[in-house]
């Protein structure tokens, strides 16, 4: 790894713990979205408080801050981009500002895709649009996406990028095992419904 990509994962850490669900709710009056609906704070959360904008805003600057991540360490090594992309989704999920409770890392996840293989970062928002518009759960389509990625990148991209996405796959999953649950007990909210 050398003293590069420990810089770079620090980089990515620090970016990628930027709680903007959190700050942008509080800045526009809604209080801590913590307290609500999941007690997450991400986009879908920040959705229960029945604002799109601010919704979209959350989606946009969580991914943005992968994407971020990858770009500005990439330009030092191709290596530093997969380390900074990795600390930027581990940031996002146990910030330490935080107490290290954090969101569920799929905005980032895509983010850092956006950044590191950006056609199949298409077929993850193809695949989670699909899923999201038949049964309106989001965490079903990030699911179902985060499986989709690394099958794709094994055929579409090196095995570098296929294994970072495997162990950042499989992470997704853990973090939603409390979904899991819901979905299978029927209790699962779904998109849009207020918290």
């Amino acid at each position: 790894m050398g003293y590069g990509g420990i810089l770079a994962l620090l980089f990515g850490y620090l970016l990628g713990s930027i709680p903007f669900g959190l700050v942008i709710t509080r800045a526009a009056g809604l209080g801590d979205v913590r307290k609500i609906g999941s007690g997450n704070i991400g986009a879908t959360n920040v959705l229960r408080t029945g604002n799109k904008g601010l919704a979209a805003a959350t989606l946009l600057l969580d991914a943005l801050k992968g994407t971020a991540a990858v770009l500005i360490a990439g330009r030092f090594a191709p290596e530093f981009a997969l380390w900074a992309g990795f600390g930027a989704f581990i940031g996002h999920l146990f910030p330490a500002w935080l107490g290290f409770k954090g969101g569920k890392g799929v905005a980032t996840y895509l983010g850092v895709l956006i950044g590191l293989a950006w056609q199949v970062a298409l077929i993850f928002a193809v695949v989670w649009l699909a899923m999201a518009f038949l049964f309106r759960y989001s965490s079903l389509a990030a699911l179902t996406a985060a499986v989709a990625v690394p099958i794709a990148l094994y055929f579409l991209s090196t095995p570098a990028i296929a294994g970072l996405f495997a162990v950042m796959s499989l992470i997704v999953i853990v973090k939603h095992r409390a979904n899991i649950s819901r979905l299978t007990a029927g209790t699962e909210g779904k998109i849009g419904a207020k918290g």
